[in-house]
Order: structure tokens, then sequence, then C-alpha cells
């Protein structure tokens, strides 16, 4: 009557935690920015980023993969390595590698990335801008006075 043993019952019946089954089951290191979490400012890591929070500023990700989740609202900027988008973001997109806006994402702003991929139903105003390694917006060049100077009196 009492003779059953712990393999007897199903995997979620069991009281005690799943072991992994090799030391390097996480791969990649990612963060989670939960549904009720609010940030403002700006947001760097050194790690994958998964939002399905709020977030207004700007994001600096380089090198990095940025997932913006179906309940992540973003009013921001942002800068990663890939850009995936499922829930809404407000402000421009800069993916070095390739952007994806899946047919739940909701984008109003520019979009600058090598490679893009947009699923049938996904809402996007803006422009998008391609080239083979999307580079970061250039800074404009800042003159020195006797550089200005030079250049007001050849135009004058």
């Amino acid at each position: 009557m009492f003779s059953k043993k712990k393999e007897d019952y199903p995997e979620y019946e069991r009281s005690e935690p799943a072991v992994p089954s090799s030391p390097d089951v996480r791969r990649r290191k990612t963060s989670v920015i939960g549904p009720t979490l609010k940030f403002k400012g700006e947001l760097s890591a050194n790690e994958d980023l998964i939002i399905e929070g709020e977030i207004e500023g700007t994001i600096a990700h380089q090198d990095k993969n940025l997932t913006v989740g179906k309940e992540g609202r973003v009013k921001a900027d942002i800068n990663a390595q890939t850009v995936e988008v499922y829930g809404k973001v407000e402000g421009d997109i800069h993916g070095q590698d390739i952007v994806k806006l899946a047919k739940s994402a909701d984008v109003k702003g520019n979009i600058r990335c090598a490679r893009i991929v947009m699923e049938d139903g996904a809402k996007f105003s803006g422009t998008i801008e391609m080239s083979q390694k999307a580079k970061a917006a250039p800074k404009p060049a800042s003159l020195s006075v006797a550089e200005s100077s030079k250049q007001a009196e050849s135009v004058g």
C-alpha cells in the first residue's frame, strides 16, 4: 500500500529541485527586467537583456542581445548587437547585426541595422537604414577655433 518509490511519482510532484545535467547549463548571462519594474535613465549592461517592464531614457547595450518582451514598453533610443521587439518601442533602434520585429511589435522610430526581419502584423512607423555592418550614428566633427576661422575666411 505504501510501497511507492520516489521514481513512481510524476516529475512535478517531486519536492527536490532538478539537478542540472551539466555544469555549464547557463551558457550566456541574461538579465530580465520584470513587468512591474519602471526605470528612467541610462541603462547599460554587459550581458543579454530581456525587458518586460517600462524603460524611459537610453539603452546602450553594445555587443549584446536585447529583447523587448510582449509586456515591454520602451521610450528610449536602443543600441545593441541584436534587437528583438515583441512589445512597444518609441525611439530609434540601432542593431549592429539584426533587428527583428515580431507580429506583436509596435515600433515608432527609425531603425539602423545590417539586417532586418519584420513579421506580418508588426506595426512600424519610421525609416529603415541598412548597411553591411551598421555603425553607430557619426558624431559631428568639432572644429577648433583656428579651423573654423579658416573656413569662414575661405567662404567669405
